[in-house]
């Protein structure tokens, strides 16, 4: 891919720090969006829940990655906590999307950020991207988090929606409570642990990201999952195996759900999500199993 200029919201978290480090290794110009004052000619200003943005600073953009969201796993789901992450996604992507489409050279592509939570629990049922979205609260805000990026596909953008599961890492996200935990000697798994994690390596989310920006003809979702999910139960042996350390003490269901309340039927639910859009499109894992995307993690 030549040098491009790439407008990235959500750039200080845990994906999205990660994606900005990748282009700009690669000589790529990153516009980040922050919610201050920006700091330098790398940042442009921009209001998710106002659904205001600099828009000029969207100017000579090729691609635009809309990765910004509250946190779903940092805090109980109060009726407050829901509306901020319905509006941290949905209101942000609206507003990116109405920005990108209006300007006098529009971006080649708009990637949003979504995620398999798209599915809602699947069981043992293996699902691709044609699967359609299930019950419950964030099924519902992921159906809504895309639709909101339909100025951009009016506009003849090329709309990408990356459908993140779980991200192996230890710098954030659910993986990064684990760690801790399991290094400890305190790991456990979670419930029966018979219900199916759908995972990725911190790398490849990267890769895959930029796999959709870079390669025309792709649009709609995509899942960003290994290629084989795997039980949380055998996802717990993995942990155990690759850091040493014993895995004695599962989580009983009750105990997740007095402690995270309704997120615990999330934790608790089964993802079985495969990647079958993203494996034809040519994309190739660096880390396809769990051990290599532990061991990854360092």
């Amino acid at each position: 891919m030549e040098r491009s200029r790439i407008a990235v919201a959500g750039a200080s978290g845990l994906i999205g720090s990660a994606l900005v480090r990748s282009l700009t290794a690669d000589g790529h110009e990153v516009v980040r969006l922050v919610r201050r004052a920006p700091r330098g000619p790398g940042e442009v200003r921009w209001d998710p829940a106002r659904q205001s943005v600099d828009a000029a600073g969207l100017i000579g953009c090729d691609a635009v990655v809309n990765l910004a969201g509250a946190g779903i796993g940092d805090r109980r789901w109060t009726p407050e906590y829901k509306r901020l992450l319905r509006e941290s996604r949905v209101l942000g992507t609206a507003t990116l999307a109405e920005a990108a489409a209006a300007l006098p050279e529009p971006p080649r592509v708009f990637v949003g950020g979504s995620a398999i939570g798209f599915y809602g629990d699947t069981g043992d049922r293996a699902v691709d991207e044609s699967a359609a979205p299930g019950d419950g609260f964030l099924p519902g805000l992921c159906v809504e988090w895309e639709e909101a990026a339909e100025p951009v596909r009016e506009a003849g953008i090329r709309t990408v929606f990356a459908r993140t599961g779980l991200v192996v890492a230890r710098g954030g996200g659910a993986w990064g409570r684990l760690f801790p935990l399991f290094r400890a000697g305190l790991g456990g798994r979670l419930g029966d642990g018979r219900q199916y994690w759908s995972y990725i390596a911190l790398h490849d989310e990267v890769a895959a990201i930029r796999h959709l920006i870079e390669t025309e003809g792709l649009s709609g979702p995509f899942n960003l999952t290994a290629p084989e999910p795997l039980t949380n139960r055998e996802v717990t042996a993995a942990m155990g195996r690759v850091l040493h350390r014993p895995t004695p003490f599962p989580v009983p269901a009750p105990v997740l759900r007095a402690a995270l309340g309704e997120l615990a039927g999330d934790v608790l639910g089964s993802q079985r999500v495969v990647p079958r859009r993203l494996l034809e499109s040519g994309f190739r894992f660096a880390f396809p199993g769990i051990d290599e995307a532990i061991r990854a993690a360092g």
